[in-house]
């Protein structure tokens, strides 16, 4: 059978146009469809527009501090109106530099919602596309869990807060995970009053319980309440009613924002007619991307895996390879988590709590940031980088940073755990001085006590 192209790529974000880029360079003629905004969820409604909200928090902080680097200004405030509107500028700028590395590459993209028909068919615009192989990469959306009174509370999800036209003086963020915690540390930056309630006994739940109770602490030291243990009982507007300690409470603030997790668009596609395995909504793939369907690939927050646009990307790449017949496998123990509040947090690989759990003899090396030259200058001093070993083979387990540039600096980490470096090999790489990334290299000193800059410790 004669088809319309070799592969059509259903859902245009970080997954979706880098798997239609790379099947393109490989030789295939390829279609992209997209319903909304190129770039999907991370660059629309999710990790880019924060991070433009969060840089305006953090420079607002800075200039307020600007007097402890000798310099003098004077009625220092935002514009909330500003700040979103910088934060469309910045959307539109990369969803059109999405649009232009589409077009460059040769891929046909066509803005509708798709339907599959078969395992060879898409419906869109009353159109039939038929492709020899189709990646689905239709991405998440905030979930809505089941709290009384949710409804008409008038409560914002995640991707409504992005929409928001004035600042609120007050929130209530339910879930401390990622997404709420960054939003917390957005508006607490801005010097509202933000309340984090978590049902689980700590926030970033899955993180280094170390990363975690420090982050907790600086929330706190910038007015954040944090309420952990705690169950959301109903909300009503402008109230949250939870059980805390086997005691009813309530907080009142101006806007509830419900920060529970994501879910995946997977309904309406038609993948279970075609014969898609399905699992609680998901897409189930085996590590070559592959769905239950042999010319069917699935990618990104619809496979159940890590909800992170840079695991979507990386399993877009194996999805183009394993179409062009390159054989490519993705490997998820080498995947960075990062945390973008002030300051970063970033980490990979095993915690201490699974290191131990799984049997695991190790060491841990340390090293604060109030111990380096740079974060000094910068006017920093929380936060620390923790190293995890393998105890015989000096191989890295884990490691963990809440620093400046955490989720910069954790590249060089991921590198060295995906070559199985070991911490000897870290420790004699010389890191260029002053910066923030020497840290990494002190903490592996550290872990045989040997660190030049850190007070010494008896192993």
């Amino acid at each position: 059978m004669k088809y319309n192209y070799d592969v059509a790529v259903l859902g245009g974000g970080p997954g979706g146009y880098v798997a239609a880029v790379r099947c393109a360079f490989l030789g295939k003629r390829t279609v992209l469809i997209e319903k909304g905004a190129l770039g999907g969820t991370c660059l629309n409604r999710g990790c880019m527009p924060t991070k433009s909200m969060l840089h305006s928090a953090q420079l607002y902080r800075e200039i307020q501090g600007a007097g402890d680097f000798g310099i003098t200004v004077s009625n220092v405030g935002f514009r909330f109106d500003q700040i979103m509107k910088r934060k469309d500028q910045v959307v539109a700028r990369l969803s059109g530099g999405v649009g232009a590395l589409l077009k460059q590459a040769g891929v046909e993209v066509i803005q509708g919602a798709g339907t599959l028909k078969n395992t060879h068919t898409i419906a869109v615009n009353g159109r039939q596309i038929t492709a020899a192989n189709l990646i689905l990469a239709t991405g998440s959306a905030p979930s809505q869990p089941p709290i009384p009174g949710l409804r008409g509370s008038g409560a914002l999800s995640s991707d409504e807060v992005l929409a928001l036209e004035t600042c609120p003086e007050s929130l209530v963020i339910i879930g401390g995970g990622v997404i709420g915690i960054e939003f917390a540390g957005i508006f607490s930056m801005l010097g509202k009053k933000v309340t984090v309630i978590e049902m689980l006994p700590n926030i970033l739940g899955g993180m280094d319980a170390e990363l975690s109770a420090a982050c907790a602490k600086v929330l706190q030291r910038q007015g954040v309440e944090v309420i952990t243990n705690a169950k959301v009982l109903e909300l009503k507007k402008g109230l949250c009613i939870y059980e805390h300690g086997g005691k009813k409470s309530q907080v009142q603030a101006e806007q509830v924002v419900v920060a529970t997790g994501r879910i995946p668009v997977t309904a309406g596609l038609g993948l279970e007619a075609v014969g898609v395995k399905m699992q609680r909504g998901f897409v189930m793939v085996d590590d070559t991307m592959h769905t239950s369907v042999p010319n069917i690939y699935a990618i990104g927050d619809i496979t159940g895996k890590l909800q992170l646009a840079h695991v979507a990307s990386a399993q877009g790449l194996v999805a183009a390879a394993n179409i062009a017949g390159k054989n490519d496998v993705m490997q998820y123990d080498v995947i960075p988590s990062c945390v973008y509040t002030s300051p970063e947090i970033a980490a990979v690989g095993l915690t201490e709590e699974q290191a131990r759990e799984k049997g695991y003899r190790y060491k841990v090396g340390r090293f604060s940031v109030s111990h380096n030259g740079k974060a000094t200058v910068m006017g920093e001093s929380t936060g620390f980088v923790k190293l995890i070993t393998q105890e015989d083979t000096g191989e890295l387990l884990g490691a963990h940073i809440m620093a400046p540039r955490a989720t910069d600096i954790i590249a060089e980490l991921c590198v060295l755990k995906r070559s199985e470096g070991t911490i000897d090999e870290l420790a004699r790489t010389i890191h260029p001085h002053p910066t923030v990334s020497e840290m990494v290299m002190e903490a592996a000193h550290d872990v045989e006590g040997m660190s030049s800059h850190a007070p010494r410790r008896v192993l």
